[in-house]
């Protein structure tokens, strides 16, 4: 399969790629720094471009079967670039007619706001309305132009994301209210649960949580 990958430098963007790549796909890597992606195979391109310019996008989707989106924004960022960006790649698209896309956000946004019972209070009462503030109401923004679009969509919610390893043991589609999660994933595993998402259809048009 052709995939585009978007944010592909980032910790979980370049988890898809090494395991995208692993399983045989063919993958462009949308980048706006190539020098900070390191690896190089013989099905791997490496797209320069900016989620900000529907110019770069629109090249990059010709010939894709699908897109991936693991696009990160620093906490400290004011514009609702997430929001944004995601609205560019929809676009783009639709457009180009390709329809599967699976995007990565985060649990606690949305219908899975609940999950943050689970956290701890300093993050729930301080990080989220004071910190993650801005980056939340991008999230749900982000979110809310996916489930406008005509694509073939999935969410892909995760946990706190950690540098573990790549494990398959996870669950998903949980419930907000399920108290058995630990509200953390590593990124190489919800790689692996994103690229599962590329062959079959049990969450089309929904939000699955992951998590330990």
């Amino acid at each position: 399969m052709n995939i585009l990958i978007i944010g592909a430098t980032g910790g979980t963007g370049a988890q898809l790629v090494e395991q995208a790549l692993n399983q045989g796909h063919h993958v462009s890597a949308f980048v706006r720094n190539p020098a900070k992606l390191q690896l190089r195979h013989s099905h791997l391109t490496i797209i320069q471009g900016d989620v900000m310019d529907m110019d770069s996008l629109e090249r990059a989707m010709a010939g894709q079967d699908a897109v991936l989106s693991a696009l990160g924004v620093p906490a400290s960022h004011k514009e609702p670039i997430r929001a944004i960006g995601t609205l560019n790649v929809i676009r783009a698209m639709e457009k180009a007619g390709v329809k599967r896309f699976i995007c990565q956000t985060s649990l606690g946004y949305g219908d899975s706001r609940q999950v943050l019972n689970r956290t701890p209070f300093y993050f729930k009462y301080l990080i989220v309305p004071f910190v993650l503030k801005t980056g939340f109401a991008d999230h749900a923004l982000q979110e809310e132009h996916i489930r406008q679009s005509r694509l073939d969509w999935v969410i892909v919610r995760p946990g706190n994301l950690t540098d573990g390893k790549h494990t398959g043991l996870y669950k998903h589609g949980f419930a907000a209210t399920d108290k058995t999660i630990k509200v953390k994933v590593s990124r190489a595993d919800v790689a692996d649960f994103m690229l599962k998402q590329l062959t079959t259809t049990v969450y089309l048009g929904k939000t699955p949580g992951i998590s330990y």
